[in-house]
């Protein structure tokens, strides 16, 4: 499937990696060959997006960079260098829509026949095998924006404004990169799938500039008239050995310093779906679950609402945006800090990569 997507420009192969979930729709989809396609900065986006559904009402698969956040708190902005270079928003009606469940395929597209269906899957069936190395043999070094001492600089200060009642928590981040090195990234993403196989794994290619992600988080899911969010935070290395394996969960379970920040993201959550939601529907489906995936244990929360049919999907997702589990609390003085002490522009990194339904349901993970 995805080698034969990868051949279009544009496509996005979105991979369960079979993990088990009540929530789980699809165990797999791809998208490829834009037939139409929004690509727009933060200012009119979500307006934009939905002035695209409705005049597709069809499938969408796309992406919500970070920097949308200047769109939805009037006031931000981002100055710093963009070295990833996706837009801040983009959105693709795809030709070819392949939807893989546990026993069945199918296969559409705008106007499809069965004749197209077969010949596409036979297409897939018989893609040749190519699994070039991911990458060069020798590497340039990994290069920061952000070097050592000024980054502990920037954490102490950052703690300055915990004790002083900025704020509560702050995720805070530093950009890492490579310059010209050559990589297959196709490759790179089957690989990093291999190694850290994760619920919402998302190859997503835009013409030049490519996203291989290993995500375990899902940002929000919008289905029959229910959004759910499920943020983590709380995470605890994995043992070879059950026993100790067994304890690091109950670790991680008891911790009050996972507990806080956990609670602390549902109630953050719990006031951003309280925006679109009816009243009295927000409830917390599930606290302090702990997931085991291939590499770490994560705390991960629900919590669940109900949306009138009257209510814009793109209002769902602009009141929600950004997550606030890459963020903080509270999330628009955090962001403004953020925007202070980090180096670079979070572009896709932060954001959310998914797809939307012809019937205006969605699905989307979050990028880290």
């Amino acid at each position: 499937m995805l080698d034969w997507g990868n051949q279009f420009n544009i496509c996005c192969f979105l991979d369960s990696n079979n993990y088990p979930s009540p929530w789980r729709r699809y165990e797999a989809l791809l998208a490829a060959d834009a037939v139409q396609t929004l690509e727009v900065a933060a200012g009119n986006a979500f307006p934009a997006l939905q002035a695209f559904y409705d005049t597709h009402r069809d499938w969408l698969f796309g992406h919500l960079a970070y920097d949308l956040k200047n769109e939805t708190v009037p006031g931000l902005q981002s100055l710093h260098h963009n070295g990833i270079g996706f837009p801040d928003m983009c959105f693709f009606l795809p030709r070819v829509v392949m939807l893989l469940q546990e026993t069945t395929v199918d296969i559409g597209g705008e106007s499809f026949t069965e004749a197209e269906a077969r010949a596409v899957y036979n297409a897939c069936l018989h893609m040749p095998v190519n699994t070039p190395p991911p990458a060069a043999a020798s590497v340039p070094p990994l290069q920061g924006r952000l070097d050592h001492q000024r980054y502990i600089a920037a954490v102490k200060e950052l703690q300055q404004h915990i004790l002083q009642g900025d704020c509560y928590e702050v995720n805070f981040c530093r950009e890492n990169f490579m310059e010209q090195v050559s990589v297959n990234p196709a490759a790179l993403f089957a690989q990093l799938n291999a190694l850290s196989p994760a619920p919402f794994a998302a190859y997503y290619r835009l013409h030049h500039r490519y996203l291989a992600c290993s995500s375990p988080e899902r940002f929000m899911q919008k289905k029959d008239g229910t959004v759910i969010s499920q943020p983590i935070k709380g995470t605890s290395r994995k043992d070879p050995d059950t026993a100790v394996d067994r304890q690091l969960r109950q670790q991680l379970l008891e911790s009050a310093k996972d507990r806080a920040e956990n609670v602390m993201v549902v109630d953050l959550v719990r006031n951003d779906l309280s925006h679109t939601a009816l009243k009295g529907t927000v409830k917390v489906a599930e606290l302090f679950g702990i997931y085991s995936f291939a590499q770490v244990h994560h705390m991960i929360s629900t919590v669940s609402a109900k949306i009138s049919p009257q209510v814009p999907f793109t209002e769902i997702l602009r009141t929600a945006f950004p997550m606030g589990s890459m963020t903080g609390a509270p999330k628009i003085r955090v962001m403004q800090l953020i925007e202070q002490y980090e180096q670079s522009r979070r572009g896709l990194y932060s954001g959310a990569v998914g797809y939307i339904t012809p019937g205006g349901d969605f699905d989307f993970n979050v990028v880290i």
